[in-house]
């Protein structure tokens, strides 16, 4: 559709203002979503969104407006001087350009129908975007955490289970992984929404063992499956992509197939003998080498490792750990997960 001049040279001038501040706000918020959250599907739809928008800004809307007369130049607010946060910058640039769409939209309707109809439709997806961005951030900051994690405590049922996993907590622990093999009752899900309330506490990261239903009802931040569990692409599309999702692996090539499926995370064992896992064989040190060489996933060392051969697991090669017994078991549990983590 050709664009008809507007009479009023005014309305001109405001849409002319409203693209720039929109196409600015959107590549302020590509910009966080290329570098901060490097999410290449968010940057080509926010490119997409630029380019339509340039392809409708004409000359007419250029010229119509000069910067040295417009009497809002140069004007700012002091909420913007306080935004030290990225995230706030990003979801500031958000409102931005969806203010700025909507005034597009208004004035342009009866002059420039497509213009207006674009401003619409993108005005609309900018909503969606935003929870997109907020969900990738959780997502990242879920990921930084397990990046530092060095000791994962996996629990298992106990009569002080609260108690331990305090202590653990207190001790300095940053992941805790509720593992319960029978079949989920409304007193597992008050226990696991308490063992929840303690780790958001502490800051730790909360991993529900194989029932991906709890852990969305709970809004743990994120699920641990073994090899005969919900297949992990099933996984990913009820959890979504800000969840960690964590597979048990038994060899390298299992190890390999959990990078190539998306998980985030993985567990690796068992070490030594242990009677949680009777009837997997021992895997030793033999291939920690190998395993850091063909996959860039964190990847906790688990089977057996306690107090004792916990600083040889280092050593080998393992920069995370996961336990069972040699905390659970354990009369001080505060001092028992310490001794973990000073190695």
């Amino acid at each position: 559709m050709t664009v008809t001049p507007n009479p009023d040279k005014h309305v001109a001038q405001l849409i002319d203002a409203n693209l720039d501040r929109a196409r600015e706000g959107l590549r302020v918020i590509e910009d966080w979503c290329r570098y901060g959250l490097q999410r290449k599907d968010l940057i080509v739809t926010i490119k997409n969104f630029r380019q339509q928008l340039g392809q409708c800004h004409k000359e007419i809307y250029k010229q119509a407006r000069s910067a040295s007369t417009d009497q809002g130049s140069g004007l700012t607010h002091l909420a913007q001087q306080k935004r030290n946060d990225p995230l706030e910058i990003v979801f500031a640039n958000c409102a931005r350009v969806q203010e700025a769409l909507r005034v597009i939209e208004e004035f342009s309707r009866s002059t420039d129908e497509k213009l207006s109809n674009v401003a619409s439709q993108i005005r609309y997806e900018v909503y969606e975007l935003e929870s997109n961005i907020l969900k990738a951030t959780r997502g990242n900051v879920l990921r930084k955490k397990l990046q530092s994690c060095k000791l994962c405590l996996v629990t298992k049922p106990h009569p002080e289970l609260f108690n331990i996993v305090s202590n653990a907590l207190k001790a300095g622990i940053t992941m805790v992984q509720y593992r319960c093999k029978k079949e989920i009752d409304s007193n597992k899900v008050s226990q696991a929404q308490k063992l929840a309330a303690l780790c958001k506490e502490h800051r730790s990261l909360f991993i529900i063992n194989d029932r991906v239903d709890l852990a969305l009802a709970l809004d743990a931040d994120g699920v641990h499956l073994g090899q005969e569990d919900i297949p992990v692409d099933i996984a990913r599309n009820l959890l979504g992509s800000e969840k960690l999702i964590g597979l048990s692996t038994h060899s390298l090539e299992e190890a390999k197939s959990a990078q190539d499926k998306g998980c985030d995370y993985i567990g690796f064992g068992p070490v030594f003998k242990t009677n949680s896992k009777p009837g997997l064989n021992p895997l030793g040190f033999s291939s920690f080498k190998e395993l850091s060489r063909s996959i860039s996933l964190p990847w906790f060392a688990i089977g057996g490792i306690n107090q004792k051969n916990v600083s040889q697991v280092f050593d080998e090669g393992a920069t995370r750990v996961a336990v069972i017994n040699s905390i659970m078991n354990e009369k001080d549990t505060y001092i028992a997960t310490q001794t973990l983590l000073r190695n």
